[in-house]
C-alpha cells in the first residue's frame, strides 16, 4: 500500500493557487488546520503557503475573538455560581491586543496574531489580526458598538474587494454573514460587557450595546449562496474549501435575509 506524502508549504501554495487565491488579494481566512492533514512545518507552513501565495502585496485577515472576556452573567456552557461573578469581572486581566489570546479560534488565527508585523484591531469580544500593506486600514478604527458593521475589519474588508476562504469549515464560521446582519433594517440591539486593559495595566469593566447576532440560519443560507455557482471549491491540502468574493456573499446575504428572517 503506497502512503502519500506529507502536504508542504509549496503544495498548499499549488492547492490555493488552483482555488483561485491570487497575488494581491485580501483574504479572510476561517479555518481548522486539522482539517488540512498532515503538514511539514505545521500550522507555520500553512500560514506560510498563505502568505507566499498573497505576495508582499497581499493582506491576510484573521478572527481572533475573544467570547470568554464577556459578562459571566450570561454564560451558561456551563454557567458560574452568581458568587464568582464579580470576582471574574473584577479581576480579568483585561483585553490587549499584544497580550491578549484569541479563544476558540484555532492555531492558524494565533499563529497569525503573533506573526512579526501583524496588527489587531481593539475590540474587547471580536478583534481580528491582519498582515500585510492593508492591514493597518483593516485593524483600525474597529467601533466598539459596531463589532460586525462598516466600522468594523468585516467593513473594511468588503471596501478592499476582498475574499473569504473557509478552509475545513462550513458557512457557520463565515463571519461576513454578520456584516449582512448589521446591514438589516433595524437589527436588534443588546448589551454587551467585557474587560479592557487600562493604560494602569489593570483591567477596567466596560458596557456598550451593540447588534445581536444569530448563526442559526447561516448553514442555510451558505447552501444557498454556494447553489448560485459564485463561490469555488476544491481543496487545500486535506481539507475541503471554498473561496468567495465577500462583496457577493455579504450582498446575497443582505437581500436573502431581508426574505427570509
Amino acid at each position: 500500500m503506497t502512503q502519500s506524502l506529507p502536504h508542504t508549504a509549496e503544495s498548499l501554495a499549488e492547492d490555493l493557487r488552483e482555488l483561485g487565491v491570487r497575488a494581491g488579494d485580501v483574504l479572510l481566512l476561517h479555518s481548522s488546520a486539522r482539517s488540512v492533514g498532515y503538514v511539514a512545518g505545521g500550522p507555520q507552513s500553512i500560514v506560510q503557503a498563505i502568505l507566499d501565495v498573497l505576495g508582499p502585496g497581499g493582506t491576510l485577515v484573521v478572527p481572533t475573538h475573544t467570547p470568554d472576556n464577556s459578562d459571566p452573567g450570561g454564560w451558561s456552557n456551563p454557567p458560574v455560581p452568581g458568587s464568582w461573578q464579580p470576582v471574574i469581572r473584577d479581576h480579568h486581566p483585561g483585553f490587549d491586543p499584544a497580550r491578549t489570546p484569541s479563544r476558540w479560534m484555532g492555531v492558524l488565527p494565533e499563529t497569525v496574531r503573533t506573526w512579526p508585523g501583524s496588527l489587531r484591531s481593539t475590540h474587547p469580544h471580536v478583534s481580528f489580526a491582519a498582515l500585510g500593506p492593508h492591514a493597518a486600514e483593516i485593524t483600525n478604527g474597529h467601533d466598539l458598538a459596531d463589532g460586525f458593521g462598516e466600522a468594523s475589519p468585516l467593513g473594511a474588508v468588503y471596501r478592499a474587494d476582498g475574499k473569504v476562504l473557509l478552509l475545513g469549515c462550513g458557512f457557520d464560521r463565515n463571519t461576513s454573514l454578520h456584516l449582512a446582519e448589521a446591514r438589516q433594517d433595524q437589527p436588534p440591539q443588546i448589551k454587551f460587557g467585557a474587560s479592557v486593559r487600562g493604560d494602569d495595566g489593570n483591567g477596567h469593566w466596560i458596557t456598550w450595546t451593540g447588534t445581536d447576532t444569530d448563526t442559526s440560519d447561516f448553514t442555510t443560507l451558505g447552501a444557498a449562496y454556494e447553489a448560485t455557482g459564485e463561490p469555488s471549491t476544491g481543496s487545500i491540502g486535506s481539507a475541503p474549501a471554498v473561496l468567495m468574493f465577500q462583496r457577493g456573499l455579504v450582498d446575497f446575504a443582505t437581500d436573502w435575509m431581508r426574505a427570509n428572517r
